[in-house]
């Protein structure tokens, strides 16, 4: 039966990472200087190294300077000063808190490694995981939320803010499940239900008109109710990107409104493993893969295709590029694969690969010209059988939010610019 709560000391409206976490009671924590400090500072919270393949592995230190330097640089030096200084200092210890609390971490062999010359090279400043991706970042933190007492009431809707008249501080939060409406009476409420990605107005309104035709990688219920309520009851002030939002390459053929819990990542279609000399260059993968849905739903039928031939399959991640997973398209000829790609919406197949292929050339040659001055980075497709698959736009998560206090991550009012009482918001 599930359980009635009347008054709780605090309550946290959503059932993601942020609201498990925010649900697991705090604790101290030292400040550190680097975001991790090489292999010895990851090893005793992964639990798929043994000692002799730890003494193969190479990582680097990442700092807290290095950090600040990569969202600087992403962010195109408009992200939030205070937020980004606290995700930097505190990164290191918000990591072992959660392992201490039970959430499996790995290292990351599998996206963030090669094996060079015996010894396993991890790039690019980033070395872990959650054992079992996002899946395992939901039931571990559900399982230590429980070990903890924690009650949990699902299926259930919250509507409404009630403020306090004298105080000004949220004191309750109306919600509705299956009986009706009801109110709990909350010594403070955490909000941390998420954006707009589920809700395809919204998309549209905010991102961009083609943006309600993109899919939904992950949970079915991110549908801004939570924001909405909160800048419509206490007037919380607007904060963030809410035109942007983060997407990828994603299966054409995957259920369209929301992510499989099953298959859940293996969806995305990223197609590059590293990305130094791909997308002209621009950036590893890590900084570059959230690009695409973007640029894919602007293609006609808001699709494109991704084509490869048998020397760069071998490259693919199997858990992303496996049969069993997607529909991979294959020929022998390049020829008969522009066919097949054109039964299933290919465009003008004999246009279908860029021209510019690593031949020695400038993409300023006499023999072929592209807009940008640079040297050929392609590798070229020459050796059958080759293969294709169709990706569309999936969206992960947008960027609009709400303005918090950057150390007690309280609500701030758009009326009073100070922190609503009593009002939080987490994610």
């Amino acid at each position: 039966m599930k359980p009635v709560l009347n008054e709780v000391d605090v309550l946290v409206i959503g059932g993601g990472n942020a609201g498990f976490s925010s649900a697991i009671p705090p604790q101290s924590r030292a400040i550190v200087a680097t975001v991790y400090y090489g292999l010895a500072d990851v090893l005793p919270i992964v639990n798929n190294v043994d000692e002799a393949t730890a003494s193969i592995i190479d990582i680097e230190p990442y700092s807290a300077a290095n950090f600040a330097d990569d969202i600087s640089r992403i962010c195109v030096g408009r992200s939030d000063p205070d937020l980004s200084c606290a995700l930097v200092n505190d990164s290191n210890a918000a990591l072992k808190w959660l392992a201490g609390h039970g959430v499996r971490f790995q290292l990351s062999f599998n996206r963030q490694a090669y094996k060079i010359d015996g010894r396993f090279k991890f790039w690019d400043d980033m070395c872990l995981k959650t054992q079992d991706g996002g899946k395992g970042l939901i039931d571990d933190p559900r399982r230590a939320a429980k070990r903890l007492g924690v009650k949990v009431l699902f299926s259930t809707a919250a509507k409404c803010l009630v403020v306090d008249t004298a105080t000004k501080a949220v004191r309750s939060v109306i919600v509705e499940d299956t009986t009706g409406e009801r109110h709990i009476l909350a010594g403070a409420v955490v909000l941390a239900a998420g954006g707009f990605e589920v809700n395809p107005r919204m998309r549209s309104q905010f991102l961009e008109p083609n943006w309600d035709f993109a899919e939904v990688r992950g949970t079915p219920y991110n549908i801004c109710s939570c924001l909405e309520m909160a800048i419509r009851d206490v007037s919380a002030k607007q904060a963030g990107n809410w035109s942007g939002c983060h997407s990828v390459a994603w299966d054409a053929n995957a259920p369209p409104n929301s992510g499989d819990r099953i298959i859940s990542n293996e969806f995305t279609k990223s197609g590059y493993p590293l990305g130094a000399l791909w997308i002209q260059g621009v950036d590893l993968r890590n900084y570059t893969y959230a690009i695409f849905g973007n640029a894919i739903l602007a293609q006609p039928g808001h699709a494109a295709f991704q084509v490869w031939d048998a020397q760069m399959t071998p490259w693919l991640r199997d858990e992303e590029y496996r049969y069993s997973i997607v529909e991979n398209i294959t020929a022998s000829t390049l020829e008969e694969l522009a066919d097949r790609c054109a039964e299933c919406g290919l465009k003008d197949p004999s246009k279908f690969w860029d021209p510019a292929v690593k031949d020695g050339l400038s993409t300023q040659s006499s023999l072929k010209q592209l807009a940008l001055p640079k040297s050929n980075w392609a590798t070229p497709l020459t050796k059958g059988p080759y293969m294709a698959i169709k990706a569309t736009c999936g969206v992960t998560f947008t960027l609009g939010g709400l303005a918090v206090d950057h150390q007690t991550a309280g609500v701030i009012s758009s009326a009073t610019n100070s922190a609503v009482p009593g009002l939080y918001c987490a994610g």
